[in-house]
């Protein structure tokens, strides 16, 4: 049986690679930050108490900003396979906290990279998969491939593409086997509700059951290239399976504005998005990014990687998840319970 040690399992991506694993037979083990609440609402329907022997699913505390527990953690899993997926992601929160984010996405790779190396020279392969970001291309003109040059235009993409170099530079130094995935936006139901896509579903969804009245958002008109992150899972596994480790842009090919994605949410909730939307200047980037549309054919030519779900499908899928979402939210409404926008101050 392999095993698998995910950094950030508790997000989106963690959450279905390690359903993923799971489902080919791994162990799969997850670094998880201590905090006061519990933050393991998208992995609890595959944990099982350790003391189980059929459990898959183990999580270790520790954290990207303190080596030694990377390094603990690694010693005690002795994982076959890594995946740091650890960030803080949010773009726009990246302008107000560059040093945390710095710290965790850049600097707490580097970490990784040291107690990796350190692993690796007692005698034990490794492998090593670092998830890269399209805001890495930032300004660089559509479509972004491989070769196309970094030109990051946030705090955190400038931290991913630290991070990205110093993967390059341990694989070429030290014949580490690392793969550096250039992921695109990737949605889904599991997408945190501070994200635009998701924020939209779901502002959309409670707008339609009387649940509030507005939606508020920035630059409309930036496009993304936007897949299911259910498929991309699948990428990020494919490129450690491979002979060689490489570099893979993982995208549909495809590119949408906000407004478009706005639109597909509210026709298919029926929903006058003019009469709703306003915009706020707040969510507004310092700098902005206007056009991500990436190449993904490398990987369709050397990992037999495709994207299944389609824009449209996509959408829809978030679209009825967050609906009963909302519907559920009502029935406390009537019951008498007190119902909130979550997140709202990033929102």
């Amino acid at each position: 049986m392999k095993k698998a040690l995910i950094t950030g399992i508790t997000g989106q991506d963690g959450s279905y690679l390690s359903s993923f694993l799971i489902g080919k037979q791994y162990e799969v083990h997850g670094l998880l930050r201590r905090s006061s609440s519990f933050n393991t609402g998208r992995v609890d329907h595959l944990y099982k108490d350790t003391h189980d022997p059929s459990a898959k699913l183990i999580l270790h505390y520790g954290d990207m900003t303190d080596g030694s527990s990377v390094r603990k953690v690694l010693q005690e899993v002795q994982p076959d396979e890594i995946y740091n997926l650890a960030a803080q992601s949010h773009v726009r929160v990246s302008f107000e906290l560059p040093e945390y984010t710095a710290d965790v996405v850049a600097t707490g790779t580097l970490r990784l990279l040291e107690a990796v190396q350190d692993y690796a020279n007692s005698g034990r392969p490794i492998r090593l998969y670092q998830a890269g970001s399209s805001e890495m291309f930032g300004s660089a003109p559509p479509p972004q491939s491989e070769t196309t040059p970094f030109h990051p235009r946030s705090p955190y993409a400038v931290s991913k593409v630290a991070a990205h170099w110093y993967c390059v530079n341990y694989r070429e130094a030290y014949n580490l086997f690392i793969c550096n995935g250039i992921l695109f936006n990737h949605e889904s139901p599991h997408r945190g509700e501070t994200f635009v896509t998701r924020k939209i579903t779901r502002a959309l969804a409670r707008i339609k059951l009387g649940l509030q009245n507005h939606l508020y958002l920035g630059n409309m008109e930036a496009r993304r290239d936007w897949g299911f992150a259910g498929d991309y899972i699948e990428a990020m596994w494919l490129m450690l399976q491979s002979d060689k480790a490489d570099d893979y842009v993982v995208a549909t090919g495809e590119s949408y504005s906000v407004r478009e994605f706005l639109e597909e949410a509210a026709s298919q909730l029926d929903v006058d998005w003019e009469k709703v939307v306003k915009i706020d200047s707040r969510y507004l980037r310092p700098a902005e990014v206007d056009f991500l549309q990436g190449d993904p054919s490398k990987a369709e030519r050397e990992l037999g990687w495709k994207p299944r779900v389609s824009f449209r499908e996509l959408v829809a899928m978030m679209v009825e998840h967050d609906f009963e979402q909302a519907k559920q939210e009502c029935t406390l409404r009537d019951a008498g319970h007190s119902v909130a926008v979550r997140g709202a101050a990033y929102a």
